[in-house]
């Protein structure tokens, strides 16, 4: 009796399996079918028209066949105000502002996958409100340097963390109806040069560092689009790249979206089209009608160079997406929202969870205002706001606290808050120049003196540093590591006359903390926090969320610490960059070669301790097509409400080839009450253990001895078990 009652659950499950397979082929097949209907209606005029822009952010639709315009928006932490049509003016709208989260090194910190999944749920319903298609996000490059200038834009050096936080931020995001656009297809780690510089780099470490995070966008996440980069590949500009378009984008990831351009990016007609890019967006050419995917293409398709049927598959892509995302009169599509108490709420948990505590001496922090008298507050980035630079990233917020206004409006009625600027913002942003920050390292004294007389009557002296919209931004690089305007010469004097010092780095990218560090007992790293970036690092200082945050990068001593520099292989000579130090990029090289960072990748401090036990799998010995099941506990052992990151790493001591120490290969966000214990299980397929075998074109799990270890940095390993591999 009990074997028949088993038959038949499992009759019943592979019933509606096959029923749930039959009604997703069947929902291809009928979108198929529309796609080759509309495509024998339309001219082929009309079809290019679908390939390329008419304004900044638009392309065509075919009215006459109840084709929509597509329109684009940047927005990888918010939904960018509205653009003139035909220049990069704005508009000039008054119901055009959003909800601004922290940049994408800060989602990063949180390490929480569910605070990406409410970053994409609010970006998509803020980008239907505004009846956006496509949402030009997320950047998923690797901070290689730490001078590139867009890292504030991108998550991390490590390629499984980039990926774990883009999956879900895209497949929210593509849920209200809105295309993603991961970007920039393929390496584009530095803006120095960004238009023309040729990068080289090698088949593994393209494999196992550059390429995950857009194979995870597009194989898990199901980006409907993606931006080819503005930089050479091998020689051939990423939009024209047959290797990285046809062969791996399309073959080998399995891409039936739509290939775009970065705005400008397009080459040519027949090789980019050959190649596999469909939309053609930006080019600096008044004319839309001499845009190479434009008259030139249809010249092209009637002179024989490129098929007709090539341009069936380009507009069939277009189509695709536009179906996926109900345009084609779908009228159950997202209508949207815009700054709603949710939307707010989730920007600033979003910024609350990535505050990273990097130094806590005497646990100065939190601060307990209801014992404070007086605080001094000094610095530029106390009152600055940040949302509205970056350029493409720059947001429209529809309001943005200030760490200072933040606390006067929590604190001001009981504690003296003694302001002081401290220092000037000398830099002056020019696009496309990093000149402005050459001179902007002055000390002003008369600053410093009114901040030194400021500490010396507070109890607590608090200085909010670090960057600006001037040093992460798009479009050039940083000079160097060093904090700017006299930062270092400020921290110090403040330190003199206040041991109590608490220093605040807001910035989006590493910066040198050599020269502070052992001047000041405590240190957070608060990014920008986007809209609420006040009331967050506010309620972090307080004690009121007890931070969370994981450094996303590695935190060097020096620039020169770093395997790029190190190696003497950024910017590239004569337009040309080749990526020596290969796949020890980030950690893996500061681990494997020894190297003692100022602040290890994965590294951040809590209010509260936690304990990591108990590692166990659920084998000893594994076949290469298994799951390894990994199980650990997590305890509470303090005194406060608090998250642990426990971090799962790999190594393989005995292999044919060179391996990092450790590679990242799960973690899990942990939230324990004090004293509770909560126990974590990760699965981690023995085909995540391989490498990119150059010789075999493939991956290869080399048989063997692996070990795990689990910690809460990449240099804070608590215990290690051993399996093999058959």
């Amino acid at each position: 009796m009990r074997k028949t009652v088993i038959m038949f659950f499992a009759l019943c499950l592979l019933t509606a399996t096959m029923a749930q397979a039959k009604k997703t082929e069947n929902k291809e097949q009928v979108q198929e079918k529309k796609i080759q209907s509309l495509l024998k209606k339309m001219t082929l005029e009309e079809k290019v028209g679908l390939l390329h822009a008419n304004s900044k952010f638009y392309v065509n639709g075919v009215k006459r066949l109840g084709i929509p315009q597509l329109a684009l928006s940047d927005g990888p932490h918010g939904v960018r105000a509205e653009m003139n049509l035909h220049d990069w003016k704005y508009a000039g709208w008054t119901n055009d502002s959003a909800t601004c989260f922290p940049p994408g090194t800060a989602l990063a910190a949180s390490w929480n996958r569910q605070l990406a999944y409410q970053r994409g749920i609010v970006l998509g319903e803020e980008a239907r409100f505004r009846q956006k298609d496509v949402l030009l996000g997320p950047g998923v490059n690797i901070i290689r340097t730490p001078l590139c200038g867009r890292n504030f834009e991108y998550l991390s050096e490590d390629p499984y963390l980039v990926g774990a936080m883009a999956v879900p931020y895209i497949q929210a995001l593509q849920s209200k109806d809105v295309s993603a656009s991961v970007k920039h297809y393929l390496a584009n780690n530095q803006e120095d040069h960004r238009n023309s510089v040729d990068v080289s780099v090698s088949e593994r470490a393209l494999h196992e560092i550059y390429l995950p995070a857009f194979k995870a966008a597009v194989t898990e996440g199901g980006s409907h689009t993606v931006m080819a980069a503005y930089n050479k590949f091998r020689g051939d500009w990423c939009a024209e790249n047959e290797y990285l378009d046809r062969e791996i984008l399309q073959k080998e990831l399995g891409f039936k979206g739509i290939l775009m351009t970065d705005w400008g990016a397009a080459h040519s007609t027949v090789k980019s089209a050959l190649a596999g890019l469909d939309l053609e967006m930006g080019t600096n050419k008044k004319d839309y009608n001499e845009w190479y995917f434009a008259q030139p293409l249809i010249d092209a398709v009637k002179e024989g160079k490129v098929p007709m049927a090539l341009i069936d598959e380009k507009v069939g892509n277009i189509l695709r997406v536009m179906i996926q995302t109900k345009m084609l009169g779908d009228k159950t599509r997202e209508k949207g929202k815009m700054n709603t108490p949710e939307h707010q709420q989730a920007a600033y948990q979003s910024a609350a969870e990535a505050a990273v505590l990097l130094q806590n001496e005497g646990h100065l922090l939190p601060l307990d205002f209801s014992k404070l008298k007086s605080v001094a507050v000094i610095g530029d980035n106390a009152t600055r706001k940040h949302c509205g630079g970056g350029l493409s990233s720059e947001i429209k917020a529809l309001y943005e606290v200030t760490p200072l206004a933040a606390l006067q409006k929590k604190f001001g009625n009981s504690v003296k808050i003694n302001y002081a600027k401290g220092y000037e913002k000398q830099s002056v942003f020019k696009e496309g120049t990093n000149k402005g920050q050459a001179d902007a390292n002055k000390v002003d004294w008369k600053l410093i003196d009114e901040a030194v007389e400021a500490a010396k009557k507070s109890e607590v002296a608090i200085i909010f540093g670090g960057l600006n919209h001037d040093f992460d931004t798009e479009s050039f690089d940083k000079i160097d590591m060093k904090l700017p305007y006299g930062q270092e010469t400020l921290i110090r004097e403040v330190a003199k006359v206040n041991p109590r010092t608490i220093v605040v780095i807001i910035a989006g990218s590493p910066v040198e903390l050599a020269g502070i560090v052992y001047r000041v007992p405590a240190l957070l790293w608060a990014w920008y926090g986007g809209m609420e970036a006040g009331n967050a690092v506010v309620d972090v200082l307080s004690g009121k969320v007890n931070p969370s945050g994981k450094m996303p990068f590695t935190l060097p001593v020096s620039l020169e610490q770093s395997p790029a520099h190190a190696l003497g292989n950024y910017p590239g000579r004569n337009l040309k960059v080749n990526y020596e130090e290969d796949i020890l990029v980030g950690y893996r090289w500061f681990d494997t070669k020894k190297i003692v960072p100022q602040y290890p990748f994965g590294f951040g401090l809590s209010y509260t301790t936690f304990e990591l036990s108990g590692l166990t799998t659920d084998q000893t010995t594994y076949g290469k097509n298994e799951v390894i099941k990994v199980k650990f506990k997590v305890r509470n052992n303090g005194p406060v409400f608090g998250a642990e990151v426990a971090q799962l790493y790999m190594s393989q001591p005995v292999c044919s080839v060179m391996r990092p120490i450790k590679e990242l290969k799960g973690f899990e966000k942990v939230f324990l009450q004090p004293g509770e214990t909560k126990t974590v299980e990760l699965a981690v397929k023995v085909s995540d253990l391989a490498y990119y075998n150059e010789a075999a074109k493939g991956w290869t799990v080399e048989p063997g001895d692996f070990l795990l270890h689990l910690g809460n940095s990449s240099r804070n390993i608590v215990q290690t078990v051993k399996i093999a591999v058959k």
